[in-house]
């Protein structure tokens, strides 16, 4: 079994060039109105609005609010340094969090946070 997580987006070009350019993702399958990528194990597609060939549960554009996407990875400061050097900015700063979490976050072209962390001890640190 896969899950894969799809976004309705109006900004289908620059998340495509952002999800792939800037994070590294692959893209498995694209048409007009349609992409698949992976990455980091995962799956995530982007779909146009509004696109007749679409059932109307899948037609409605992303209101840019109230998601965020977890990436986990094994070195969160080796990605860190990668997207840093990449230029993508950084919403929030590579920090330790006193449940365990070791974790920065950016923001893709729809709004979404997208979250990277390597889980630690709590207190501890990489």
């Amino acid at each position: 079994m896969t899950f894969n997580a799809g976004i309705i987006t109006t900004k289908f070009v620059q998340t495509k060039a952002f999800y792939i350019e800037k994070l590294g993702f692959e893209l498995v399958f694209e048409n007009e109105f349609y992409v698949l990528l992976t990455g980091f194990g995962d799956r995530i597609s982007f779909l146009k609005p509004e696109h007749p060939t679409q059932a109307p549960i899948f037609r409605p554009v992303f209101a840019g609010r109230g998601v965020y996407l977890t990436i986990d990875v094994e070195d969160v400061d080796a990605e860190y340094a990668r997207l840093k050097a990449r230029g993508v900015p950084m919403e929030v700063d590579l920090r330790d969090e006193p449940w365990g979490d070791r974790h920065f976050a950016v923001v893709d072209p729809n709004g979404i946070g997208i979250d990277f962390v390597t889980y630690t001890e709590p207190g501890g640190s990489g």
